[in-house]
């Protein structure tokens, strides 16, 4: 399953025609927005917005920020197909929301749709015709610079869903240690079982802000014992201005005795290689230099692209390392089978589960 992230919705509104006004998508809003400058990779973005009915112009507008905070809020609701309604995944906060909301539709792989409504009132049951949401469909990109509206069959269920479910099933044998978990779960199962291996290492585990909700043994992850809670209690993160925002959305990072950062870890399921060493990139970039490993984490048949993504020229800092997918799983069945800890596991025997991410230069 794809993911988006803050730098791939900031890449694609820089690419909008520049110099151009835009309007709000729902058409009641009179106003219009002007970009006026983008940070990237991730935002700030900066705009004014006016309302020319009023007789308001441009230079009666102060300029806005849209805040990476808002940008990655909005990129982290987004699973592919699946329309998105913003106001309800923010709520009342940000009040520049709708003019992102809008921004974002006018790029290529983002329709607006009105999935029908589940109304269910007292057991009477009714489809009611929908709010307007966002849906991303990089399948199908439309033109860039113009909005363009999907429809849809979906229907939207106002009843919210309970918290999924994740469990490991440990291999019986380690000729054949996999876990038998279902695809569409897989990063998330690679992701505990990252959080397990450390448990057994006296390591404690960051897990990305926005996969702390996900249940494991009947409580969510950031219940459970070992799980870092937030990044500005962490001494190696919290004195370096950016990091703890830079680290936010890491897949999960093992930290020793608040000294140490054994592993900053990305795990990447699908072919985004690229987004989990630009996370990565950016925590190194916020972070004085000391001993640790960058990784990421992916499936065996991935690792010609990792090898050939991690030695581009921008992601030599990292020296990045690649974990397989059958190596996470071993190491998890040692750890839980023959009782692996700290004292019985050298920076070695670590090392030898990864492999470097450099792409072997031909001799001549």
């Amino acid at each position: 399953m794809q993911k988006i992230t803050a730098a791939n919705l900031v890449t694609a509104i820089y690419q909008l025609p520049k110099n151009q006004v835009y309007n709000y998508i729902n058409p009641s809003t009179k106003g219009v927005i002007r970009i006026i400058d983008i940070v990237m990779p991730e935002g700030p973005i900066l705009i004014k917005r006016w309302i020319p009915s009023k007789g308001k112009t441009e230079n009666d507008a102060k300029i806005e920020s849209i805040s990476s905070k808002l940008i990655w809020r909005v990129a982290n609701a987004f699973t592919e197909n699946q329309p998105v309604h913003l106001d309800r995944v923010l709520g009342a906060s940000y009040n520049t929301r709708s003019v992102l909301e809008s921004l974002i539709a006018y790029t290529p792989q983002f329709y607006f749709c009105y999935p029908g409504r589940i109304e269910d009132i007292a057991g009477s049951v009714e489809i009611k015709h929908g709010h307007k949401h966002l849906v991303w469909i990089p399948s199908d990109p439309h033109r860039n610079g113009v909005t363009a509206e999907k429809q849809t069959n979906i229907t939207i269920s106002e009843i919210p869903i309970q918290s999924v479910s994740y469990d490991l099933v440990l291999p019986s044998s380690i000729e054949n240690a996999s876990m038998d978990i279902n695809k569409t779960r897989r990063h998330t199962q690679i992701q505990i079982s990252l959080y397990l291996i450390g448990l057994h290492l006296g390591f404690r585990t960051w897990i990305a802000q926005n996969d702390k909700g996900i249940i494991y043994n009947d409580k969510p992850l950031i219940e459970q014992n070992g799980i870092v809670k937030t990044l500005r209690d962490e001494p190696l993160v919290y004195p370096h201005e950016g990091a703890v925002q830079a680290g936010l959305f890491i897949d999960c990072i093992w930290f020793e005795n608040h000294k140490l950062m054994p592993a900053i870890m990305e795990v990447e399921h699908t072919t985004g290689v690229m987004s989990g060493l630009n996370r990565m990139l950016e925590f190194y970039n916020k972070l004085p230099r000391f001993a640790t490993r960058y990784v990421i984490v992916a499936p065996d048949d991935h690792r010609q692209r990792v090898i050939k993504e991690a030695s581009k020229a921008m992601y030599k800092p990292l020296n990045a390392l690649y974990f397989p997918y059958s190596a996470v799983e071993e190491l998890y069945y040692l750890c839980e089978k023959r009782n692996l800890n700290r004292d019985s596991v050298t920076e070695q025997f670590l090392d030898c589960y990864m492999e470097k991410a450099i792409a072997k230069v031909p001799s001549h």
